[in-house]
């Protein structure tokens, strides 16, 4: 009898895979990965509540700390999707493993950065190693649980750890700085990078997609100047004036950058971004979605970090601790997000996270009409009185933000990627992933331009106009549930 080359591939095909992994082996490479999400959505947020301290130690203002933390966020949103198609043509576990070394080394540079412009350059590093990371280890994740439904809960958990890492970055931040200093918000990765790594080693498989797309350089080039300077004018736009010259110009080039990138990708037969999907509704406001989540977050971090240690005098920690009910509302909900999703869609989450997000900004937005900053020094210092008579609004503002977090992430996710066929849910969960850098990215460069330049005595006053924006995304998030009730 006659074997046919396509009945031969097949055989050969069954006969050279793997075995599949029991079932502690699947969520043991879960926990694996989980790991390095959690460092990545950590480092994304740790930073925040310590920005004074690294001002204060390197000499710098405002507007150079905004690219302390931008540095990281605009380089992971610029590259998470071609990191993604590098791994399916190089192996997963190769490059995730690469990016573990690649975050590791950036944070001891980070950590022994003896300038401003160091640190900028060495959290830039950063976030290309964590491009390698967050993407990479979805796809291990989807490539290790075959079965749809223990697929679903592990993303799930997936997204739980991501809004966990997210909220609980503030405390932990806090904590190291007012007890180890600023760098040690750096040197705490390094032992947890060296971990992920040996695990990695004995726990996760290689794999590779069936056919690796072809890079795309020009999509590449183009989407990382898009970003760059749309971000760039953001942050300097308050300092060299909205209407000047060099304003113009980044107008220009984020405009024909933005324009370029996307007839490339239209004449591309293996683009980078999959422009197709933003055809259809649910992604599109998916993905806008995660951008307005991620930049209600960073919003709210920054104001509230700048407002507590500038304007009140407190301690790194004590303003780490004042955000633990943001981070307890994120990982008490998250998962509870993912079991709504899992039995009924993402429509009640999301619905769930636009009241809770909305109703934390509007309770912000009141209270910095009602309450004025602690008295100050002759020189306009904080006085070190924290007063501590609106502290339980904030707090309960705080608590609802997060609520709100940890509801949205979850169904967001499932909205972007459910319906699409396994080839095309990879590239929206990576257009989804770069998306919520983005949002972070734009949510610091947002509170950064409010608070530049203000007063301690006056933060409160200048952070209203970002309990609009925070009060406006929960908003929303009502159009993101309609489009996934829709779907």
């Amino acid at each position: 009898m006659t074997t046919s080359p396509s009945t031969a591939t097949t055989a050969a095909t069954a006969a050279t895979a793997p075995p599949p992994l029991s079932a502690r082996r699947r969520w043991t490479v879960l926990a694996v990965c989980a790991l390095s999400l959690f460092l990545v959505g950590l480092d994304t947020t740790i930073v925040n509540v310590g920005l004074p301290a690294i001002g204060h130690g390197l000499g710098v203002g405002t507007r150079d700390l905004e690219w302390i933390v931008d540095a990281y966020t605009v380089v992971l949103a610029s590259l998470l999707i071609s990191a993604g198609a590098l791994a399916d043509r190089f192996g997963r576990r190769r490059v995730f493993q690469c990016g573990l070394v690649v975050f590791g080394l950036a944070s001891l540079v980070c950590a022994l950065a003896p300038s401003a412009g160091a640190l900028v350059a060495a959290r830039a590093l950063q976030g290309v190693g964590a491009s390698m990371l967050s993407p990479v280890a979805l796809a291990i994740v989807v490539n290790a649980m075959p079965d749809p439904r223990e697929r679903a809960r592990a993303i799930g958990v997936w997204a739980s750890v991501f809004g966990l890492s997210m909220a609980a970055g503030p405390v932990t931040g806090g904590a190291l700085v007012s007890a180890l200093g600023w760098r040690s918000v750096f040197w705490v990765n390094v032992p947890v990078v060296l971990a992920a790594v040996l695990l990695s080693i004995r726990f996760v498989p290689e794999s590779r997609a069936p056919r690796a797309r072809r890079p795309d350089l020009p999509g590449q080039l183009l989407l990382t100047l898009a970003v760059c300077t749309t971000v760039a004018v953001l942050i300097e736009g308050p300092r060299i004036g909205w209407g000047s010259p060099w304003a113009l110009a980044g107008y220009a080039a984020a405009a024909a950058a933005t324009t370029g990138f996307v007839l490339a990708e239209r004449g591309r037969a293996e683009p980078l971004m999959d422009l197709g999907l933003f055809r259809r509704p649910a992604f599109s406001t998916a993905a806008l979605g995660a951008v307005t989540v991620f930049v209600a977050l960073t919003v709210t971090l920054l104001l509230t970090t700048f407002q507590l240690q500038h304007a009140r005098g407190w301690t790194p920690l004590a303003a780490g601790l004042a955000s633990l009910p943001m981070a307890l509302g994120a990982t008490v909900c998250a998962p509870l997000s993912g079991a709504l999703v899992g039995r009924g869609g993402p429509r009640r989450p999301l619905l769930l996270a636009a009241w809770f997000t909305t109703a934390g900004g509007a309770l912000l937005l009141v209270r910095a009409f009602l309450v004025d900053d602690a008295p100050h020094g002759a020189d306009g210092s904080p006085s070190g009185v924290a007063d501590v008579a609106d502290l339980p609004g904030l707090l309960l503002a705080l608590l609802l933000l997060g609520v709100g977090f940890g509801f949205a992430n979850a169904p967001i996710t499932n909205t972007a990627v459910g319906g699409l066929p396994a080839d095309r849910a990879g590239v929206a969960g990576a257009i989804t992933s770069t998306a919520r850098q983005l949002g972070s990215a734009l949510g610091i460069a947002i509170a950064g331009g409010l608070v530049a330049g203000a007063a301690p005595a006056g933060l409160t006053a200048a952070s209203r106009t970002g309990w609009v924006v925070v009060t406006a995304c929960g908003l929303f998030l009502l159009v993101v549930a309609r489009a996934a009730r829709r779907r």
